[in-house]
């Protein structure tokens, strides 16, 4: 091997190492604030572009009990929770559960909005179904941080 390719190699495994020392810690950092921006919004009426088919998701599988303000303010605490969790590892297994359950909950409006999530089904997203298809990176950076419960870890 030439010294170039020998300097590429020593720096690759420096650059590997560091990410498998730091890349869970930085995954479980980055949803939790996701979670805490996105939730912190619901706690104020029309700051979250989500926040109305957030309602109506939530107000249609709760068979209109729940008041608007109920819904957004409890859809806030939940969200709010989850990043808090995250972002102080509190908790972990719990907060991963709620997690997947809100998860859950954001792409069932692919099936009872569908004309809200396509512009042409089923390809197409409209800007509503490319938020809530992103939420598929959230939940296996869940996966990902669920498998450290049990001490997993990334080795370089």
């Amino acid at each position: 091997m030439s010294f170039r390719g020998q300097t590429f190699n020593r720096i690759d495994i420096r650059i590997s190492s560091w990410m498998a020392a730091n890349g869970l810690f930085l995954l479980r950092i980055s949803i939790g604030i996701i979670f805490i921006w996105f939730g912190v919004l619901k706690f104020f009426p029309g700051a979250s572009p989500a926040e109305s088919l957030a309602y109506r998701t939530i107000d249609l599988l709760t068979f209109g009990l729940l008041s608007k303000k109920t819904i957004l303010f409890g859809l806030a605490i939940w969200e709010v929770a989850i990043g808090l969790g995250l972002l102080f590892k509190v908790l972990l297994r719990e907060v991963l559960l709620l997690m997947y359950l809100q998860m859950l909950g954001t792409l069932t409006p692919i099936l009872i909005f569908p004309e809200e999530v396509f512009y042409i089904f089923p390809y197409s997203l409209t800007l509503e179904g490319q938020y809530i298809i992103k939420n598929l990176v959230v939940i296996s950076s869940g996966i990902v941080l669920g498998a450290t419960v049990r001490g997993g870890k990334l080795i370089a």
